[in-house]
């Protein structure tokens, strides 16, 4: 018998239609893997939205219902709402969106469901930008990185404005649980999508997700980078539980950021001066993390 903690049930057909090395694919599988059958999934515009192929082919074993690019918060929340009113309250509601329909063009609808408390997890599969319509830059694309619509030619208009901190977002509006994951990672994702589904209350999951096509890297580099970024400190693990912080890998060595900023075609252009400033940005993030894990424990003792 294989030993593994990853559940060897399989809620994701083979057959689905994303680029080779998705990320977000990987993301969903392990996600079903932790949730099980009896879940429901919300998905908008994105790229999840063509994953699955063309009807009346499917690649998921769960109900699927596709909605506009703005409104999965709505959508959820109603879905919730209609299973409380028919006594099935043993089925997870999952919203499954980008970070284009997440951080952007569906933040209002989020906010609404986190708002209003309903019994849902909102999970934000983050490949940083609107990958299914052309690369273009959401709110989540970090700080240097180009795009179709953040050029790099001779004027260098890649993206000025850094990642914006949905997951933070959510923990000051109060949501009891928010964590961040990484398809690198799948044991830490499962447990915690696992842990959101046993919680009562709005539940908000951040998934790092890799994009080769997107972020110009090879297709089999999509595990090795996705590693880099938690290493690195560019994207940590940590969860939220009722405002105590918890950082879930803390990395032995520090492991410059340069080594995941040159692997990606996307970040080809940045000067030796540009790649100092991302990582003065990064050590300052993290260090703002270590801060408040301390002081929200320390508070909990007091």
């Amino acid at each position: 018998m294989r030993n593994t903690t990853i559940p060897e049930e399989e809620y994701m057909l083979p057959g689905h239609v994303a680029c080779l090395g998705c990320g977000a694919a990987l993301a969903m599988r392990y996600a079903l893997k932790a949730l099980g059958k009896k879940t429901i999934v919300s998905v908008p515009a994105c790229c999840w939205a063509v994953i699955p192929g063309v009807y009346p082919y499917r690649t998921l074993e769960v109900p699927l219902l596709y909605t506009a690019f703005e409104v999965t918060g709505a959508a959820i929340s109603g879905i919730r709402e209609a299973l409380e009113v028919l006594g099935q309250d043993d089925v997870t509601v999952m919203g499954w969106a980008g970070d284009g329909g997440t951080a952007d063009i569906g933040i209002q609808a989020l906010s609404g469901a986190m708002e209003r408390e309903h019994n849902v997890i909102y999970v934000m599969y983050d490949n940083e930008a609107y990958m299914n319509t052309g690369v273009q830059r959401s709110g989540a694309t970090p700080f240097g990185a180009w795009t179709t619509t953040t050029p790099v030619g001779k004027l260098r208009i890649y993206k000025k404005e850094r990642k914006k901190p949905v997951a933070e977002m959510m923990v000051a509006q109060g949501v009891p649980y928010v964590a961040t994951a990484n398809i690198a990672y799948p044991e830490d994702l499962i447990r915690k999508l696992r842990k959101a589904k046993e919680m009562k209350g709005p539940k908000f999951i951040h998934i790092y997700a890799t994009c080769p096509t997107g972020w110009r890297v090879p297709p089999n580099k999509t595990i090795e980078i996705a590693k880099l970024a938690v290493q690195t400190r560019v994207f940590p693990l940590y969860e939220v539980e009722n405002g105590v912080y918890k950082i879930n890998v803390k990395p032995k060595e520090r492991v410059p950021v340069r080594d995941y900023l040159r692997m990606q075609g996307r970040f080809r252009h940045l000067t030796e001066e540009e790649v100092e400033l991302i990582q003065k940005m990064v050590d300052e993030e993290w260090e703002k993390l270590l801060l408040k894990e301390e002081m929200t424990n320390r508070v909990r003792k007091e």
